[in-house]
């Protein structure tokens, strides 16, 4: 299981989005590039054949479906064999996932069309052009990512039109051979029938199919579905269950020697000087590695036979350190200069309507609510630990690395080792966790520098817990300010809101692609500008302030933190105006009817609270996907307990109903973390957190029973892995409300 970095291409014109059951097929004005077939055709053996560049069949019916997404726990390699086999006609059986070498048709479109800063109310021209222009773009650039919640939507059509175009092949295949019409041709579960009785396997035909002309293509329509929408098994469960599943650290190519890491502990620190003679004597140990690389964190690694030596060896290493600019940043410094900018700049408006500041000063508002809110760094913590396999032999280089950027990882690995992309071969494999942090390809980068220094030998390079904690690309901090105004009835008219942080975007193109970053950046901002609340008068901006701390996606992003701000200060406001917090969302969602369903969902479902307990309420949009929790929650002790959360989601077509509720079970979880625990502090330059000791995150005797609700909708699929982390921590924050009467707008949530 390897993928290669290929060019050239072919083309092919895509049609409709098959909810209406046809896909067109025609050229138009500059159409898109096509996405059905590789450029080059897949590796088949033992008879396969490769119908196009997403599906293989074998002679006894296995059908494997190309992987181009990176599976991290997600399930999404589940939902993607899905779309083939609802198209294709086969049961998920004889599905079987594969990993393929890279191509442009499997690069990421959705999640950069997604990241363009509209309002998703705005249905005009100036959008609808953008993102046409932004999905031209991607096709070229063929950037294979796995993120922004992207992957069903963005394979959705594809991925859908590749199984029924092979099944049309096999049709058209099965007809020729037995000499009647296609039209009296019937597929079911893997097999062609005809009225005559006669039939074959789609392994019997699929050597045939591949030469035939398949005619029109007509996609299913939703309501002819009998996979998708029908809740289906894990296909990595069995797998992961009996331990045969691969994860990026469990590579073992044969004479593997393993590399343990030191970084400079100082944000910005260089290495002034170390003793590699003190520790080169130790027991299995190989060599130390400057593994110096210009815009890289300066570090040190230490080679050896076992990881335990290396480690060892690391821990007695002498080194002197040069702290470097930023040796007095700390976490104060930071929001002190942010409350500066908020107090200074009036920032970039990523939506305006009306006349914010002429309402609020007018005689028309009888009350006016003010607040402040803040939210920490924050580090991604997956499981697996921060690793890298290299091996670079022969003036080819192998890398095994769980990652959801295989392309990236591929380039930036050949430009380290000084080679052409098509010299590096990735092999992929499952992700133990992403969140964000495995978009990031430092780890590719250090095991091939460290690989050049050990003469062929393959070197597995793993990240200690406490260097992976101390040197993330975290979840940029952020302050946020708002101020609103009533009129003497109670009703909502301007809505004033500015926030600062660092932008990730920004920090990013410089990282990965060495591109100079400038301009606005939606993912600030998300979660703010783009609400649906129907508000006459208001203006959303922000102010970007250069960060010297890494800044990363973490899972969710801007929405993570700004759905907080935004859903605990409308609670406010719903207070100030003695109304509750139900009622005043309804007020402001009359022409969001969507948005109105899955809010009366979620509380209908909930009820009343147990006694001692309170119900607190959240409703946010993200990745297209509309989410409303309610979170039942008590104080025991002076502690903070989440007992339940009734989690209502629109997400569009729901492609496998039992993936949805674990992700909504698994974002509460993940979002839970943070509002109540999650914190990254800044001190003399250090960051302070180091292992699960003090970055905690939610035991298991904490978690709370998670209720989802499923909107039914004919709508596109829209994200599901990010969207339910948004409306946890303002729906804890709103409950504590309720039973305390203390408003608490910083994160995490702390009662004293």
């Amino acid at each position: 299981m390897s993928q290669e970095k290929k060019s050239g291409r072919r083309r092919f014109i895509l049609g409709g989005l098959g909810l209406t059951g046809a896909l067109l097929v025609g050229w138009g004005v500059m159409p898109p590039r096509q996405r059905l077939n590789a450029s080059k055709p897949l590796p088949v053996s033992n008879g396969e054949v490769a119908m196009n560049g997403w599906i293989k069949i074998a002679q006894d019916g296995t059908v494997s479906v190309a992987m181009h997404r990176s599976e991290m726990g997600q399930g999404i390699h589940t939902a993607l064999q899905m779309l083939v086999a609802e198209e294709l006609d086969v049961p998920m059986s004889v599905v079987k996932p594969m990993y393929v070498p890279a191509d442009k048709i499997y690069g990421s479109m959705a999640a950069l069309a997604d990241g363009l800063p509209f309002h998703p109310d705005d249905q005009g021209s100036v959008k609808r052009v953008a993102q046409w222009v932004t999905l031209k773009f991607a096709r070229e650039l063929g950037l294979q990512m796995t993120g922004g919640s992207s992957s069903v939507k963005d394979a959705w059509q594809p991925m859908r039109e590749a199984g029924a175009t092979a099944r049309a092949m096999l049709v058209a295949a099965a007809a020729k051979k037995w000499n009647v019409a296609v039209a009296e041709c019937t597929t079911k579960d893997g097999v062609v029938r005809h009225s005559s009785g006669k039939h074959a396997s789609y392994g019997e035909l699929a050597a045939d199919a591949v030469n035939s002309k398949p005619g029109d293509i007509r996609l299913k329509r939703p309501q002819d579905f009998k996979i998708i929408g029908e809740s289906q098994p894990r296909t990595d469960a069995a797998p992961k269950g009996d331990g045969s599943a691969q994860f990026g650290i469990d590579a073992r190519p044969e004479g593997m020697l393993y590399a343990a890491i030191k970084q400079s502990p100082t944000i910005g620190g260089r290495i002034k000087s170390f003793d590699a003679a003190a520790v080169k004597s130790m027991q299995g140990v190989v060599q130390v590695i400057d593994f110096f690389m210009e815009g890289a964190v300066a570090g040190l690694a230490v080679v050896a036979q076992s990881y335990w030596q290396a480690k060892q060896a690391l821990d007695k290493l002498p080194v002197i350190w040069d702290d470097g600019e930023h040796a007095q940043l700390s976490t104060e410094s930071i929001f002190k200069d942010f409350a500066s900018k908020l107090d200074s700049e009036s920032g970039f408006a990523y939506y305006k309507a009306g006349d914010v500041e002429a309402t609020l000063t007018g005689t028309g508002i009888a009350k006016t609510i003010e607040a402040e809110y803040r939210a920490p760094f924050l580090a991604h913590a997956a499981m697996e630990p921060i690793n890298c396999t290299a091996q670079l032999k022969d003036g080819k280089l192998q890398i095994w690395v769980s990652t959801q950027v295989p392309g990236v990882a591929t380039d930036v690995a050949a430009k380290v080792a000084k080679l052409k992309s098509e010299d590096v071969t990735l092999h992929m494999a499952y992700l133990g966790g992403g969140f964000g942090r495995r978009l990031e390809v430092d780890m590719v980068a250090q095991a091939a520098r460290i690989a050049m220094e050990t003469k062929g030998a393959p070197v597995k390079l793993i990240w200690s817990r406490e260097e992976d904690t101390t040197h993330d690309m975290y979840r940029p901090a952020a302050l946020a300010r708002f101020k609103a105004g009533l009129d003497s009835a109670g009703k909502l008219l301007a809505y004033d809101n500015k926030s600062v942080s660092g932008s990730i975007t920004h920090q990013v193109l410089k990282r990965t692609f060495g591109l100079a970053g400038a301009g606005p950046d939606k993912t600030t901002a998300e979660g703010e500008f783009d609400m649906p609340y129907e508000i006459p008068h208001q203006r959303i901006a922000h102010v970007i302030v250069p960060s010297p701390v890494a800044l990363g996606f973490w899972r969710s992003v801007g929405h993570s933190h700004n759905a907080f701000f935004k859903e605990s200060f409308i609670d406010e406001i719903a207070h100030a105006a003695n109304q509750d917090s139900l009622t005043f969302r309804r007020a402001l969602l009359k022409d969001h009817p969507r948005h109105l369903a899955v809010l009366d969902a979620a509380v209908q479902k909930a009820g009343k609270p147990a006694e001692g307990r309170a119900h607190g309420l959240a409703l946010h949009e993200s990745f297209g996907s509309i989410v409303a929790q309610v979170a039942e929650v008590s104080v025991q002790e002076g502690q903070i307990r989440v007992h339940k959360v009734v989690c209502a989601v629109d997400c569009g077509i729901a492609v496998n109903p039992n993936i949805i509720a674990q992700q909504m079970e698994s974002a509460v979880v993940f979002g839970l973390s943070a509002a109540l625990y999650g914190e990254i502090t800044i001190k003399d330059g250090k960051v302070v957190q180091s292992n699960f000791n003090d970055y905690q995150v939610l035991r298991m005797n904490e978690a709370p029973a998670v209720e989802t609700i499923i909107i039914k909708s004919a709508e596109l699929p829209q994200g599901v892995g990010e969207p339910g982390v948004p409306p946890i921590a303002p729906a804890v924050a709103n409950a504590l409300f309720s039973l305390t009467g203390k408003r608490l707008r910083s994160l995490p949530l702390k009662l004293s």
